[in-house]
């Protein structure tokens, strides 16, 4: 017999977090354990207003499921009792960890993905002064980062991209506007950060103007990321998208996540493994899909004032998994 519990924690963050849809200053999560056998396995879930969710939504829908889950449900029976999204996540999270400590196993040998020793990520700039930005990016530069993912709004696009790029002319660069953008003038937008030598753009316009992308001509990748949660997802993303940002709080976890990766890239597109606000309780249940991203986003704790203990090891631009030398 197994027993649940869940219950929410917030985890400040050292700098406020500033992105087009507002500011954050702390990381609110959800955590599930899940016991069985004097073994208790630990999933961690983010909950996003954007798609409907807070801590009591979220709790609630995981007191709905407890007793299902107490009574042994399994990982493929959880994918139709529950909808995708962070309160799915977690439990799933929650499972696999358990079933890889009663197997003996890790993710990586339950997933049959090869651990690597070193994950090149990328580290955020969030929105500010065009100076600030710049600023910023030059820190992470020189702290090793070689990836940056820029956050935009729909104000001084150029002006931050242009200082941006001076500061770091040699970092590779991905802008995320968090569907703030419009229709309007997005192929003057897309052209310039191709001049800018910028790699990839996230999900540029609101996730119901999709039909925009149809047919758009463009210099660079454009990726879904609110508009692709789930496997579901994927045939109205074609002609679309380039790319899908996979999220275990979007797919309800690994589980789906795994899938959905398997399906985009039959189906052509590339993938970018992105994160929410978190502890490195949910970026290690994610580490799978790592290997076969094109880009992978998961600096969310690296914005935590303290992570939890045991932690994962990041440094500037990259997680580091090999053990340490003795």
């Amino acid at each position: 017999m197994r027993s649940m519990r869940f219950y929410p924690e917030a985890w400040p963050l050292h700098t406020a977090f500033v992105i087009a849809r507002g500011s954050r200053t702390e990381a609110k999560v959800v955590v599930v354990e899940i016991e069985q056998q004097g073994v208790r396995g630990i999933g961690e879930c983010t909950p996003y207003p954007r798609y409907g969710e807070s801590e009591a939504s979220v709790m609630e829908r995981l007191a709905e499921v407890a007793t299902a889950v107490e009574r042994g449900v399994t990982r493929e029976q959880l994918q139709q009792l529950m909808p995708a999204g962070a309160a799915r996540n977690a439990v799933d999270s929650a499972l696999w960890d358990l079933e890889c400590q009663l197997s003996g196993q890790s993710r990586w040998q339950r997933s049959a993905v090869a651990e690597p020793e070193r994950i090149l990520m990328a580290q955020t700039v969030s929105i500010g002064s065009p100076e600030a930005m710049a600023f910023a990016a030059r820190e992470l530069e020189q702290q090793g980062a070689r990836l940056l993912k820029i956050k935009l709004d729909n104000h001084l696009i150029s002006e931050r991209l242009v200082a941006i790029r001076a500061a770091v002319p040699d970092a590779t660069l991905i802008v995320d506007a968090n569907e703030s953008w419009q229709a309007e003038g997005l192929a003057a937008r897309c052209q310039l950060l191709a001049d800018l030598g910028v790699a990839m753009l996230e999900q540029p316009l609101p996730a119901t103007d999709d039909s925009a992308l149809e047919n758009f001509i463009h210099p660079l990748p454009i990726c879904a990321d609110e508009s692709c949660h789930t496997r579901g997802d994927l045939p109205k993303l074609v002609g679309r998208y380039q790319m899908v940002n996979i999220k275990l709080d979007k797919t309800g976890g690994l589980t789906e996540g795994l899938a959905l990766a398997q399906e985009a890239r039959q189906q052509g597109f590339a993938i970018m493994l992105g994160c929410m606000l978190c502890t490195s309780r949910a970026i290690n249940a994610a580490l799978p899909l790592a290997p076969g991203a094109r880009f992978v986003d998961l600096d969310g704790p690296t914005w935590l004032a303290n992570d939890v203990e045991p932690g994962l090891d990041f440094e500037c631009g990259a997680i580091n998994l090999a053990p340490s030398p003795v």
